[in-house]
């Protein structure tokens, strides 16, 4: 079939409602937020309208430059597990029979169902020393008496990791599903063992769903806000946990809607690095 241009406006009518949606609810929100950004607080937590700087200039100071650093450095961390243990996981899923697959799924939607407030009081009851898992190794004998194991960093990044990881299953299970096996069935024919075809195989043909899925997860993971609070101390809060503490605590919007613009647009630059990395290897191949 041959694709024809768009003669008319009638033509782009069915873009008409997706452009509304997205400016009533993306583009003006946004603009909003920035045009805050650069208005002047005044004390007893008012602000005026004006065109200041000085928000993003106390952002780029060490104390927010730190807590940027452990935002990106525990979403990069959450992201790169979740893709190590989904891509496995959901490779053996799609080679499994159609009702196997039916009740992992719906297992895995089950899961999403979870608010982040019942993730986060679930796992640090399992963290707790009164009734959490150290209790079953002091049954084991691997421990000498139950301790809690949080507020820490680890608590953080495992109950991230379990609240990304059904995200990440599913963007991955759509691909791995139509992949045709008779390649990697062709490279064990040429002497490879499983676990080479596996990687040298079926991970280079996956690459940009891989791409695109540790993409997504990392953003996903940039904008966590609760679990860091509920299972980390001061020093393991993210980014957003900050801009909700000036906002609500600190009745600093604009300080907060500074942070949120570059929040935003970070996102937005790796959604646009995906789409390019997607445009140059579509016209590489």
């Amino acid at each position: 079939m041959m694709q024809e241009r768009p003669k008319g406006l009638k033509d782009y009518s069915p873009l008409f409602y997706p452009a509304i949606m997205l400016i009533i609810f993306f583009v003006i929100p946004f603009g909003t937020m920035i045009a805050v950004s650069f208005f002047q607080r005044e004390v007893g937590g008012f602000y005026t309208v004006d065109f200041v700087t000085s928000n993003y200039e106390r952002f780029l100071s060490l104390f927010f430059g730190k807590v940027l650093g452990f935002s990106l450095m525990l979403a990069v961390l959450v992201s790169i597990a979740c893709v190590a243990i989904a891509f496995p996981f959901t490779y053996l899923l799609s080679r499994c029979s159609r009702q196997v697959q039916i009740v992992w799924l719906v297992a895995i939607l089950s899961i999403l169902s979870l608010s982040e407030v019942i993730i986060g009081f679930s796992w640090s009851t399992l963290f707790s020393r009164t009734a959490g898992i150290t209790n079953i190794l002091v049954s084991l004998g691997f421990m000498e008496k139950a301790q809690s194991l949080y507020p820490s960093f680890g608590a953080v990044l495992t109950a991230m990791i379990y609240q990304a990881l059904p995200y990440t299953i599913l963007v991955l299970y759509p691909s791995l599903v139509r992949f045709d096996t008779s390649f990697l069935e062709a490279a064990k024919t040429m002497g490879a063992s499983p676990v080479r075809a596996f990687l040298n195989v079926l991970v280079p043909v996956q690459r940009n769903t891989i791409m695109a899925t540790l993409i997504m997860v990392f953003v996903f993971a940039l904008g966590s806000y609760l679990l860091p609070q509920i299972l980390g101390r001061p020093q393991h809060w993210t980014l957003s946990v900050l801009i909700t503490d000036q906002a609500i605590y600190q009745s600093n919007m604009p300080f907060a809607a500074a942070m949120a613009v570059f929040l935003v647009l970070m996102s937005l630059a790796l959604v646009g690095l995906t789409l390019l990395i997607g445009r140059k290897e579509g016209a590489a191949s």
